[in-house]
């Protein structure tokens, strides 16, 4: 069994992956003041929990975009599977061609994305991973990694919002049954849910028009199944798409 983690700035996500299959998916929150001992007894916990034995590993994977955290949570990984984990980094072997102006700087996150997206998906493709912040990255149709975009994910923005204004309290992303509100509450979240997901619609279209031809879109990350249901696009929702790019990865560079 393969233990493989996604590291990003609000959670880390644990998953449990048995002959490509993916078993079980745990939440942690992301605290770059923990140390390795606190990572390990809490990870330990919640598999424990679950009736996994840590024993039972046979290796694992980390991509994080918290580099401070690579060498802490690899470091509590061996302490509770006695296996040293592969971390998503320049060099290695992904399957994937990186075409964008640096290689060595796309983001592990969007390495794994890209990797399960090509590899389950009708190329070209493009996915938005809806996290701390949402990222699109577009296949062309021969399995090459061209760009993509960056922008605030819809909590942060939200975040943003009222804690840059006076008036403007935090809200919860959910509908609110139309685009047009009475009140203040509802209409932070009309542009929560009906304007990130209108974005997208306008993001897909204008990718599409640049690419020449039509495209797979995927849509995973977080707050990604708030959001899908509004678009107008037809959009695959795969909230596990990284964890099992990191599994391809990692049988990809494990030793036989």
């Amino acid at each position: 069994m393969l233990l493989a983690l996604d590291v990003g700035n609000s959670n880390i996500v644990l998953g449990c992956i048995e002959n490509g299959e993916i078993s079980h998916v745990f939440r942690m929150v992301t605290n770059i003041n923990k140390t390795e001992f606190e990572y390990a007894v809490e990870m330990r916990n919640i598999l424990e929990f679950e009736g996994i034995d840590c024993a039972g590993f046979d290796g694992a994977i980390i991509s994080s975009v918290v580099p401070p955290l690579v060498n802490v949570l690899k470091a509590a990984v061996k302490k509770i599977t006695g296996k040293t984990a592969l971390v998503v980094s320049a060099g290695i072997k992904t399957g994937m061609n990186i075409l964008i102006d640096d290689p060595a700087t796309l983001g592990s996150d969007l390495v794994a994305d890209g990797v399960a997206a090509m590899t389950h998906y009708k190329l070209p493709v493009i996915v938005f991973d809806m996290g701390t912040a949402t990222t699109i990255s577009v296949i062309d149709q021969n399995g090459n990694f061209i760009g993509g975009a960056l922008f605030p994910g819809v909590q942060l923005s939200m975040n943003a919002l009222s804690s840059g204004t006076s008036q403007l309290p935090r809200v919860p992303i959910e509908p609110t049954g139309k685009v047009i509100c009475a009140n203040t509450i509802d209409c932070m979240k009309s542009g929560a849910i009906y304007g990130t997901a209108s974005m997208i619609d306008g993001m897909v279209e204008r990718i599409e028009e640049e690419l020449g031809m039509k495209a797979t879109v995927v849509a995973t990350g977080g707050l990604s199944g708030r959001i899908v249901p509004y678009c107008k696009h037809k959009i695959h929702h795969d909230e596990n798409l990284l964890l099992r790019g990191l599994a391809i990865i990692y049988e990809k560079n494990r030793r036989k």
